[in-house]
């Protein structure tokens, strides 16, 4: 049975499949879809529920994977885009959340912000924590913050905008994005961090590649998502390097 390069649910959506081995599945998570608990269901998009409806139903791109268990590894804000891990047993499941508690993974993001960023490279260690009386929202806090730490280079600067990338080492809630917010420059079309400009576009946040030693092969795993689409769509060049 021939394997299809898209988990595809019933009404039609498409999620493109990045990679695949006896442990993992990689998609390109659009955004608007969030990793939450299959009880969640304060969105008519919870990604683990969509997936693990899809797998009970037998649709065939599990059917022909002979897939009975799906589940996030690790999470990416709703609004982000991206490559996103899912492990297909609950023994790969433990192994690689491991890797990512143990800060093992290398995350890299593609980041259009406001602004023309003077620095080439920086690294942000602002603390983060939550913003008391708003749920959900983050805020740099010096007092009770977790540590946080962020590389960031500035790839090109272009009419009032960077495109940027970044290497969170840690992982706190919306860390990239309360980091740029610290540092003068927004992801462009943040609606919690940025100016309140719209909702109507895409966060421009994208997870483009994750780095990691499957702890059952013991080999490097490099996931890479397209960024060709993202750079022209934020008035970037689209460079033959990327």
């Amino acid at each position: 049975m021939a394997k299809p390069m898209n988990i595809e649910l019933p009404n039609g959506t498409l999620f493109p499949i990045l990679y695949e081995d006896h442990a993992v599945l990689a998609i390109d998570k659009p955004a608007g879809w969030m990793c939450a608990p299959t009880s969640w269901q304060n969105t008519g998009r919870n990604l683990q529920a969509a997936l693990e409806s899809s797998v009970n139903h037998g649709d065939y791109w599990a059917k022909a994977r002979n897939i009975r268990f799906l589940r996030f590894v690790h999470r990416l804000d709703a609004d982000t885009s991206g490559v996103l891990l899912l492990a297909k047993s609950s023994g790969a499941l433990e192994a690689l959340s491991g890797l990512f508690q143990s800060r093992a993974v290398e995350k890299v993001y593609l980041v259009a912000v406001a602004g023309e960023v003077e620095s080439d490279a920086w690294t942000c260690e602002a603390p983060i924590g939550p913003a008391k009386g708003r749920k959900g929202v983050m805020r740099v806090d010096g007092v009770e913050g977790g540590d946080a730490t962020t590389l960031f280079k500035t790839l090109q600067r272009m009419k009032g905008r960077s495109l940027v990338e970044a290497r969170p080492l840690t992982g706190r809630t919306h860390q990239i994005r309360v980091h740029l917010q610290e540092a003068g420059h927004p992801v462009l079309h943040d609606p919690i961090y940025g100016e309140a400009e719209s909702r109507k576009q895409a966060l421009a946040l994208r997870a483009v590649k994750v780095v990691y030693r499957d702890p059952f092969r013991k080999k490097n795993v490099c996931v890479k998502a397209k960024v060709a689409k993202f750079i022209s769509q934020h008035g970037f060049e689209v460079r033959a390097a990327r």
